[in-house]
């Protein structure tokens, strides 16, 4: 029994660690939604989210020797983060379904690509009891859930943050992408500042292109 709860706390506190970035594109997706369609659209994007991820959990170590999982994964979370970005202005103009099913959309795929890597974690700590895994992705959803409703509620009062947010996505995005196998002889080669250093000009890179992308 010791075992059981040790290994569910395991998995929580792995799912608060890494929901960090989820909650970001929760709050980023559902910003320029009407108040009554927010909580719809943070209940079934999290929802949806976290049915894909434990899918994911249970295919893990099979789903990362998938040849350029990780940089597709890279990339895919750039052109979310610019989408985010170029849509902060602009998106009121969308009729209220198409927005509700486009931010929904947008949580389900971005939490699928940034879970990519972060599964193998959840799958460890499980020791492969999928009762485990489902009961403790289950107990993330509320975590997730207050904490996208946090967010929005400082984006609406510091419009920097949602910058800081499409800037922490590009970051994961070269993340992910110098985690990608096929480069590793590359990557090993390289100074290891380089591992920040590229993160940090794609979050710049997304920041400044959403911008453009606005005009």
């Amino acid at each position: 029994m010791e075992w059981l709860l040790l290994g569910l706390l395991k998995i929580i506190v792995i799912n608060i660690v890494l929901s960090g970035d989820n909650a970001v594109v929760i709050a980023l997706a559902c910003k320029h939604l009407p108040p009554e369609q927010r909580k719809k659209a943070i209940f079934l994007g999290s929802s949806g989210a976290i049915v894909l991820r434990f899918v994911l959990t249970i295919a893990a170590v099979w789903l990362l020797q998938i040849p350029f999982v990780q940089l597709t994964g890279g990339i895919m979370l750039l052109w979310i983060a610019l989408k985010l970005m170029s849509g902060e202005e602009g998106e009121e103009k969308l009729e209220a379904s198409a927005h509700l099913g486009r931010a929904i959309k947008t949580i389900m795929i971005a939490d699928l690509v940034m879970s990519l890597d972060n599964v193998v974690a959840v799958a460890g700590a499980a020791s492969g009891n999928y009762v485990l895994i489902a009961v403790g992705l289950a107990v993330s959803i509320p975590l997730i859930i207050w904490g996208s409703r946090l967010l929005m509620s400082l984006m609406n009062k510091f419009p920097v943050i949602v910058i800081l947010g499409v800037a922490l996505l590009g970051y994961t995005a070269g993340e992910m992408i110098l985690k990608e196998k096929r480069f590793a002889g590359f990557m090993e080669a390289l100074p290891h500042v380089f591992y920040i250093i590229i993160p940090l000009v794609l979050a710049v890179l997304v920041v400044l292109g959403g911008r453009l992308m606005q005009h």
